[in-house]
C-alpha cells in the first residue's frame, strides 16, 4: 500500500490559458478606468497583473483592439482615448432605443416585475458608493429593457451602456450626476405602470439628456484639466 503524499503546493497562484478569462479581466480594467485612457500597455506588465502567459494575454488583447478598446500604434499598444464625439452619438441612439423599450414595457410589464426593478432601485439609497451607484444604474436599464420581452432591445441598450461605461465611470464620481437618479428612475416606473408610454418614452429621454448633459461639460475642454490631472486622456474626433 503506497503511503499517502501531500501534493506540492505551488509557491504562487497557477497560472491560467484561457483567453476569455484575460480578456473578460482585461475588458473590464479598461471600462472601470483601472488601466486609463491612453495608457500605454505593456504584454510583461499585463502578465503580472493577470497571473496568464502571454498567449491568452494577446488574443484578449487582438479582441479589444477590435472593440475599439485598445488603438495599436506600430508596436506599441495604448488604452484607446475617450472621445467626445463618441459617447454623445451613443446617446443620441440610446434615447430612439428606449422609447421602444418604454412603450413595449407599458405592454409586457407586470406589477411583480415593477417592484423587482423598484426594489433595485431603493438598495441604492442605502448609503451605497459609487461604485454601487454605477452598479445599480446599469441594472436598471438593462432590467427594464428585459421588460420589453424584445431580446434586440436588450441586446441594443446593453450594448449601449458597454460603450459609454467608461464615461459613466467618469460621472459616477460628480455629485450633480447621482443627485436625483433615484426620483427620476422611480418615476419612469411609475408612468410604466400606469401604462403611460409616450410621457414614460419622455421622462427616458430626458432623463438620458441630463445625464448627457452633465457628462458633455466634464469631458469639454473646460473640465479636461482636472480628467488628465486624474490620468484620463480625453480628445474630440475630427
Amino acid at each position: 500500500m503506497k503511503p499517502d503524499t501531500a501534493p506540492a503546493k505551488p509557491s504562487q497562484p497557477p497560472r491560467t490559458e484561457r483567453g476569455p478569462d484575460a480578456y473578460s479581466r482585461l475588458r473590464s480594467a479598461i471600462l472601470t478606468l483601472d488601466l486609463l485612457p491612453g495608457e500605454r500597455l505593456s504584454e510583461r506588465a499585463l502578465e503580472g497583473m493577470l497571473g496568464t502567459s502571454r498567449t491568452p494575454i494577446r488574443e484578449a488583447l487582438l479582441r479589444l483592439e477590435a472593440e475599439g478598446l485598445v488603438l495599436r500604434q506600430g508596436r506599441s499598444l495604448r488604452v484607446t482615448s475617450l472621445e467626445l464625439a463618441e459617447v454623445l452619438e451613443a446617446f443620441e441612439y440610446r434615447e430612439h432605443i428606449e422609447a421602444a423599450v418604454a412603450h413595449l414595457a407599458c405592454q409586457h410589464a407586470t406589477p411583480d416585475d415593477l417592484a423587482r426593478l423598484q426594489a433595485v432601485l431603493d438598495a441604492g439609497q442605502q448609503g451605497a458608493d459609487a461604485a454601487a451607484w454605477f452598479e445599480i444604474g446599469s441594472d436598471f436599464h438593462i432590467m427594464l429593457a428585459q421588460l420589453s420581452r424584445n431580446r434586440f432591445l436588450v441586446r441594443a441598450v446593453t450594448d449601449i451602456l458597454t460603450r459609454i461605461e467608461r464615461a459613466r465611470w467618469i460621472m459616477c464620481s460628480l455629485p450633480s450626476a447621482r443627485d436625483g437618479a433615484h426620483i427620476e428612475h422611480s418615476h419612469i416606473l411609475h408612468l410604466i405602470a400606469e401604462k403611460r408610454a409616450d410621457e414614460a418614452a419622455e421622462a427616458l429621454k430626458l432623463h438620458a439628456r441630463g445625464l448627457r448633459d452633465i457628462l458633455a461639460d466634464a469631458l469639454s475642454q473646460r473640465g479636461r484639466a482636472g480628467l488628465r490631472a486624474r490620468g484620463v486622456d480625453v480628445i474630440d474626433r475630427a
